[in-house]
């Protein structure tokens, strides 16, 4: 198979991560299985409080500190000064039905150890849950096109894309206001594109993959809008305003009424159940609209 020569844009993927605990630190692999709902595994547990809403780095950064480690069995949970937490991966033990954002959602509560271990960590009574596979919880159809797009714990989308060459844009005016550069796990995304310019997956229409065995494609539907969370070291957890005040500098998108933006939400369009890994060459159109 060979890429259309004519494409607007060409790179390759340079990293990829996934989040199993929605606000946890992400785990950076090699290669991941790739769903309807985004990469297999990611955001399909959550953090809730007493009332079963979800929690965030947005009022807990020490979420940031959790560092998750997924094996063929189990999710395990470390985080400073705590025993790890091992969850099976098809453990469950009781239906529970949480909020995260505007969503109501049905889900599986991870029981009384996983509850007292966020409970400990993070100074607040939590519960851990696990996402019902049996629920569809779509993405915003009015920035799909009425594309019935499933995601799980997520946001609001499936997949985050972002390029490294927008990174190296921020950290060179980091720097030159006297800042430290940051790692793109600030912005958490999924998907990290290498070998086109600054802020190019603002103006993609379809991300075309190639694989062995056919393209996957991931089609971008909305800028992603940012909060605090890349304001928040996630070595430290401590917070600083240095990147969220140099992001306002130049990163105003008026497709979102002037919002902060950095990375493209997608959807998957095509290529479910195949396999999205480092190196795999990338090719788009551009739009301009």
């Amino acid at each position: 198979m060979s890429f259309d020569p004519a494409s607007d844009l060409s790179g390759t993927i340079e990293r990829l991560f996934v989040y199993p605990v929605k606000s946890c630190a992400g785990i950076e692999v090699q290669e991941a299985l790739l769903t309807e709902a985004g990469l297999d595994l990611d955001r399909a547990w959550m953090v809730v409080d007493s009332e079963g809403v979800f929690l965030t780095q947005r009022t807990l950064p020490r979420m940031a500190l959790i560092q998750p480690r997924l094996t063929s069995q189990e999710l395990v949970l470390r985080a400073p000064g705590m025993l790890a937490l091992h969850v099976a991966l098809d453990a469950v033990e009781a239906p529970a039905t949480v909020t995260v954002w505007r969503d109501t959602v049905p889900a599986w509560d991870l029981g009384a150890v996983a509850a007292q271990w966020f409970t400990d960590f993070l100074g607040q009574p939590c519960r851990l849950v696990r996402f019902d596979p049996e629920h569809r919880r779509l993405s915003s159809m009015e920035w799909t096109a009425g594309v019935e797009a499933p995601n799980q714990f997520s946001d609001g989308f499936p997949v985050l894309v972002a390029s490294a060459a927008s990174l190296e844009e921020l950290n060179g005016r980091l720097t030159a206001r006297g800042h430290a550069a940051v790692g793109i796990e600030r912005f958490r995304p999924n998907v990290v594109i290498a070998g086109v310019e600054a802020h190019d997956e603002d103006r993609v229409d379809l991300l075309r993959v190639e694989t062995p065995t056919g393209e996957i494609h991931l089609q971008t539907v909305k800028p992603c809008a940012r909060c605090p969370i890349p304001d928040i070291d996630p070595a430290t957890a401590e917070s600083h305003p240095a990147v969220g005040d140099t992001l306002r500098m130049y990163r105003h998108d008026k497709r979102l009424g002037g919002a902060v933006t950095f990375g493209m939400n997608a959807i998957v369009g095509q290529g479910a159940g195949q396999v999205l890994r480092v190196g795999q060459r990338v090719a788009a159109d551009l739009r301009f609209d």
